[in-house]
């Protein structure tokens, strides 16, 4: 009896604290998925203002890069 109370009590705990972790977990990736998605919409302006001014298509595009590989780079920090 004592033996099966204890089983009991030890899968109620782990049931309730898997789904803490996990919402917590859901809520890091909104973060940096938003993150990521402010990023490129910021790249894509930087991009199109490079463009318009009087830089070489070839800089741009590096610039666009550097700044997408900046953003996931901040987004990897939010979620871990």
């Amino acid at each position: 009896m004592k033996k099966s109370l204890w089983m009991l009590l030890a899968c109620t705990t782990l049931m309730t604290a898997i789904p803490a972790q996990a919402t917590e977990q859901a809520g890091q990736r909104r973060d940096a998925r938003d993150l990521r998605q402010d990023v490129r919409q910021e790249s894509r302006e930087v991009k199109q203002d490079c463009r318009n001014g009087v830089f070489g298509n070839a800089d741009c595009r590096q610039d666009h890069r550097e700044n997408k590989q900046d953003g996931r780079d901040a987004a990897r920090d939010v979620k871990y």
